[in-house]
Order: structure tokens, then sequence, then C-alpha cells
């Protein structure tokens, strides 16, 4: 994987995480193990809802916030609909 990822977690309690990568795969790991950001600790299983590449650091850092301001019915429309199935971590 080159560049980064901003991606959003459904979260065992139905809350959304949404965050920001260029490791996605170690990133999730970590949020499974609870070392991952001090929100989803204690919070698992985890969902992938979205994922989306970006080719620095800032254009994610970007599309993070953007989507942090969302209301959480614009943010589960991002997610596609194949994926809004349950994948645990």
């Amino acid at each position: 994987m080159t560049g980064w990822v901003v991606y959003m977690l459904r979260c065992g309690d139905d809350t959304l995480y949404t965050g920001i990568t260029n490791d996605l795969p170690t990133r999730l790991k970590k949020h499974t193990e609870g070392t991952g950001a001090k929100y989803t600790r204690g919070r698992g299983p985890f969902e992938i809802l979205f994922s989306e590449s970006h080719p620095t650091k800032s254009c994610a850092a970007k599309r993070e916030i953007a989507i942090k301001k969302l209301p959480k019915s614009e943010k589960l429309k991002l997610a596609p609909a194949r994926r809004r199935k349950t994948r645990n971590l």
C-alpha cells in the first residue's frame, strides 16, 4: 500500500470511529489489540465500513476532518452496500 488511507470503523457499541493511517492492516490490528486510538479501546469487535486512499497525509487528514463533521446518517452512506454486513476483526 502506498500513500495514506482514511478509514471508518463501526465499533461493537454501534458508534463510529474515523481515522487515517499509512498502514491499514497494522492499524486495524492495533485497534483490535486495544493499543490503537484511545476511543476504540474496549469497543470491539470492529467492522470496516469505509476506506479510501489519498496521496498525502495532508489530503487524508482533510478528508478525515470532513467526514468527522458529518452526521452519523451521512457517514453511513459512505459505506458501500457490500461492506454493510458485519465483519469482525
